[in-house]
């Protein structure tokens, strides 16, 4: 008997650890298929609820060398993902970026949008501005392009404006996401899109406000760094879930915002239970291996061996850890 009830606790212990944890990389496009939003929710096209984990890219004119095949299998595989974020440079002060050089920055994107999809996996859709409010017209032309390429495509998530910094969202930005919206919807009418909230995509409680209406899928930004970013942030955003604002952490970071060190784990597992419990998705900051906290590599890291466990930094070792939690 005692040896019943020890294998019928075994089975229980195993069944428990089976509902509690999820390790992303197995919650892939092909088990959930076509995202929706209810609520604040994201849920499958069954209409069970799901929770995204994975990684950012790097802005891409700065870091191409990870806008490949190779990438994605590790940001998948390795860092134990089921989306990536394709960060899209717009415009830099000495660089370039989509609006200067188009073509270039279409080819790094549809490189890490098409190995995405192979790999079964969703893929953020990033135009990663601070001004995007004054680079309209070019917005408009970059979603209307790859909302007519990846129209259908369930693994396609759509982000308008990475992050606003002092803009107006009554004046400005909600008049520039209802812009890019309606031209994402008359190619694209189902994918979720997520629009960035002023204050660096803080201020999510502006948003919830005065929402965007008439629209569906829409989803708000919502971006921290745990060594600056604390409750009070926490505290905001959970006031505009209460109003009924859907949100989604298309950027993060385990150290200050600036991204440098140190790595604040004790804050960085607040925000994980916080976002856990809301069943809210995130993606890290970043799939680099620049000099910084908050890169995930070590220096000098090639693609070949992204979130391989010898050539992640502190930040990306915690970080791949709850991915896989």
């Amino acid at each position: 008997m005692k040896f019943v009830f020890a294998l019928v606790g075994l089975v229980l212990a195993c069944l428990v650890d089976i509902s509690v944890s999820k390790d992303a990389a197995l919650e892939t496009v092909s088990k959930h298929g076509q995202l929706s939003v209810q609520g604040v929710d994201i849920v499958d096209e069954s209409g069970e609820k799901v929770q995204l984990k994975g990684m950012s890219l790097f802005w891409d004119v700065w870091m191409p060398q990870y806008y490949n095949k190779e990438s994605i299998d590790g940001i998948h595989d390795s860092c134990h993902s089921n989306v990536v974020r394709a960060a899209v440079s717009v415009v830099t002060e000495e660089d370039g970026g989509y609006i200067e050089t188009p073509e270039a920055s279409l080819e790094r994107l549809y490189a890490v949008v098409d190995a995405a999809i192979e790999d079964d996996i969703y893929v953020i859709i990033d135009w990663h501005d601070h001004e995007a409010d004054q680079h309209l017209d070019s917005s408009l032309e970059f979603f209307d392009i790859v909302s007519k390429k990846y129209s259908g495509v369930p693994n396609i998530i759509y982000e308008t404006f990475n992050e606003p910094t002092g803009q107006s969202w009554n004046d400005v930005l909600k008049p520039y996401h209802e812009a890019v919206i309606n031209v994402i919807r008359a190619n694209d009418p189902d994918n979720i899109i997520v629009v960035g909230t002023p204050t660096w995509s803080q201020s999510v409680d502006q948003a919830a406000a005065n929402p965007i209406t008439g629209q569906k899928n829409i989803m708000y930004t919502l971006h921290f760094y745990a060594g600056t970013h604390k409750q009070w942030l926490r505290d905001t955003a959970t006031n505009a879930l209460n109003n009924g604002i859907p949100i989604f952490v298309t950027e993060y970071g385990t150290v200050n915002a600036d991204a440098t060190d140190p790595v604040d784990e004790a804050e960085s597992r607040l925000w994980w239970d916080w976002l856990d419990e809301h069943n809210i998705s995130y993606a890290n900051w970043a799939i680099s291996d620049k000099l910084e906290g908050a890169s995930a590599l070590v220096a000098n890291a090639t693609s070949a061996e992204v979130c391989l466990e010898d050539f992640l930094t502190e930040s990306g070792r915690l970080v791949v850890a709850q991915n896989k939690a």
